[in-house]
């Protein structure tokens, strides 16, 4: 009798599920999808209902003979392929590639790789689902059609080697649209009046800030828009007291986050781990998958790690609560199953992503994975402990202060029961919420409070901020631009294609995504809208229902499109990226050009390949030299991929100065522990000013503040 044969993705995943199965099994890897739309033609023929022409992918040829031969030798043949879209689409190419009937019961799936899912999905195959291979064949074909009739438009148009997509077009104009809000914004000027005050004791000193005045007996809000007004306010306050007038005092309920999905993982371990959406889904990957750990063998740490859903299974819920129960207490338990809703009915196929083995701490298996292994899993470990904890308790007080007429205000907080916080306090958020919050002593109606100083502050509003990874993420799922799988390639793409670039933290659009997002705004406005893409999936989810037809949405879809293609090769003039300087090459004397590259522009030589000369452009930083005194120039690397860094421009004292640095030196500011300039650094989304000295020992001390 032959054995069974058990077919995933991976080899590792291959090594975890081997520990649940019986000798019986034969467990082998596809690695990934064994065939695709043909590389170097369009792959669909549009003529007759959009059939796809699938061949074997490149080096798949071996994979394909062991499949067969180990399939050939087996009694059973189960696939058990990851449990989406693009999973059962695996599972039927490796069906049809080994003649297995796609409705025979070939099909096992499984949201976590532990003993009892193998072997429960083992007990339980089905069918393929010819549903969701559709939805994926769907999206497959579509973003074929785009981008292999778009694509060479702008070969034509602009430059060769460019691409479009359904969804990294959408993505692109979202940080286009954004830095044209920040271009055009106008900063409003506004005053901030506020006062140090005491009941008595100087220990006892706090804040308030300027909110209105009182006219009779009502309150009016007033915003100090120019220094005329703020000194108007001060005049009144001055060398006068304050009267408390209102005190308002309650307990409120802080409730925990819902356990993550792909996009709030993904953002999240931006925020706190400073982890890019590809690194985040690679270690995850790992995890899911399953690493060696020491006295276990092979161990899936997290659940299924594509997923836009909350819900959490009753299993799950049981373990959680009776660890925290023995780490933290009774108290802390919440006293029923907290459960979170998803957006709609296609989210409930799968879980929320959480550990699989609650006798696993990350502490305990620390020595077992890598830093950023460890980093991510600790991070869903106590995100999804947190899900099932007693909301924290927090005393709030607000008070109510007049002077001259003037109304003064102050809040503050108090964490009475810490409940959830204990295992998952968001501190990126919480730092930005406890910027107006200060300590308020006890105090009652009517008490004084005397003025120890005024303080009149001129501000500016400030314009939306810059995309961030995580941002941005977050804008994609909101606006139903792609889905869990899609996030972290889409920003890859259009990062790798130069339609976008990082400094820091924040992505900006380029001058090429620029260009390329402006012809397709003009030419093909479905492309880059955010609605169209955003119906677009809801029809594929319909597909993946069973509600819809397929080949329907392709018909409705293509022949306009493939209409708009023609006549954009008739109408589109021609873009020209290079630009002429009016200076000679220095080596061969013909003319330098302009470029756009995929680290941004740089300066060339026309008369390449003959004459590689090239140099980057000098962009005047804002600051001085710390050395000299002069200014600074800003370059993009091409060696560490598009980062920026700092230079002299040896316009001063000493024209051979040598300054360069990663880092924006602090204009006219020293260390005052060891006399070194300083320069700008950033940390959770803050800038502060730090020692440019590695061995200066403010850096121990800011260690332990951040510690």
């Amino acid at each position: 009798m032959g054995k069974k044969l058990v077919i995933v993705e991976s080899p590792a995943k291959a090594k975890t599920i081997g520990r649940y199965l019986g000798k019986e099994y034969k467990i082998t890897a596809s690695v990934g999808h064994i065939r695709d739309l043909p590389a170097n033609t369009l792959g669909v023929n549009v003529n007759n209902e959009f059939k796809p022409i699938y061949i074997t992918m490149r080096g798949k040829e071996k994979v394909i003979k062991e499949l067969k031969e180990l399939a050939a030798d087996s009694e059973y043949v189960y696939i058990a392929t990851d449990p989406d879209r693009e999973g059962e689409a695996i599972a039927w190419h490796i069906a049809t590639v080994l003649k297995i009937d796609p409705t025979s019961n070939c099909r096992i799936t499984f949201n976590e790789i532990t003993k009892n899912a193998v072997q429960a999905a083992i007990g339980t195959p089905r069918a393929i689902d010819m549903d969701l291979v559709n939805a994926q064949q769907a999206r497959r074909i579509l973003d074929r059609l785009v981008g292999y009739e778009l694509s060479p438009l702008l070969w034509t148009k602009i430059r060769k080697g460019l691409s479009a997509g359904r969804v990294q077009s959408v993505a692109t104009r979202l940080v286009m649209e954004r830095d044209a809000q920040i271009d055009a914004f106008v900063p409003e000027e506004y005053w901030l009046v506020s006062s140090i005050v005491t009941p008595g004791s100087v220990k006892d000193k706090f804040k308030i800030k300027y909110l209105g005045t009182m006219n009779g007996t009502k309150l009016e809000k007033r915003k100090l828009s120019c220094k005329e007004d703020a000194d108007g306010v001060v005049g009144n306050i001055k060398g006068k007291d304050f009267t408390v007038t209102e005190l308002k005092k309650s307990d409120k309920e802080r409730n925990p986050y819902p356990p993550f999905t792909t996009s709030t993982l993904q953002q999240e371990a931006s925020r706190r781990l400073g982890f890019s959406s590809r690194k985040t889904m690679s270690v995850a990957q790992q995890l899911y998958e399953g690493v060696e750990i020491g006295g276990q063998g092979q161990t899936a740490l997290v659940s299924y790690i594509r997923t836009d859903s909350v819900r959490i299974s009753d299993e799950a819920v049981a373990a959680s609560r009776a660890l925290i129960e023995e780490k933290y207490g009774k108290e802390y338990v919440c006293p029923y199953k907290r459960a979170y809703k998803n957006k709609n009915s296609s989210q409930d196929a799968h879980e929320a992503i959480r550990p699989t083995h609650f006798d696993l701490s990350p502490e305990s298996v620390k020595a077992s994975l890598s830093t950023d292994q460890f980093k991510l899993y600790k991070l869903i470990w106590d995100r999804f402990l947190s899900t099932q904890m007693k909301a924290a308790t927090v005393n709030v007080v607000t008070l109510d202060a007049v002077c001259g007429g003037e109304v003064f205000r102050a809040s503050g907080e108090t964490i009475v029961f810490p409940g959830f916080l204990r295992a998952y306090a968001d501190l990126t958020e919480d730092q930005a919420k406890d910027e107006d919050k200060v300590t308020i002593p006890e105090l009652s109606e009517g008490d004084i409070l005397k003025n120890l100083e005024v303080l009149a502050e001129q501000k500016f509003t400030t314009p939306p901020p810059h995309y961030t990874e995580a941002t941005l993420i977050k804008a994609m799922e909101e606006n139903g631009i792609g889905r869990p799988s899609t996030y972290a390639p889409t920003i890859t793409v259009i990062l790798e294609r130069n339609y976008v670039e990082k400094e820091g933290k924040n992505i900006k659009i380029t001058d090429l995504g620029k260009t390329v997002t402006t012809m397709l705004e003009e030419n093909f406005n479905q492309i880059v809208d955010v609605s169209f893409t955003a119906d677009m999936e809801e029809k594929l989810d319909d597909v993946e229902s069973g509600s819809k037809d397929w080949k329907l949405i392709l018909k409705d879809f293509y022949p306009p499109f493939h209409q708009q293609i023609a006549d954009a090769g008739k109408n589109i003039e021609k873009v020209k990226l290079e630009e002429k300087l009016g200076e000679n090459c220095p080596e061969c004397g013909k003319e330098l050009l302009l470029k756009e590259g995929r680290y941004g522009k740089f300066i060339a030589c026309s008369n390449y390949p003959e004459c590689k000369y090239t140099r980057n452009i000098e962009v005047q930083a804002k600051g001085k030299c710390p050395l000299c005194g002069a200014g600074l120039l800003s370059h993009k690397s091409v060696k560490y991929k598009g980062k920026t860094f700092y230079t002299c421009d040896k316009k001063g004292e000493d024209p051979n100065c040598e300054f360069i640095s990663w880092d924006l030196p602090v204009e006219d500011k020293k260390c005052e522990i060891c006399g070194a300039y300083m320069v700008w650094k950033r940390y959770r989304g803050r800038t502060y000013p730090r020692c440019s000295n590695k061995d200066c020992t403010s850096h121990k001390r800011k260690k332990k503040e951040d510690e």
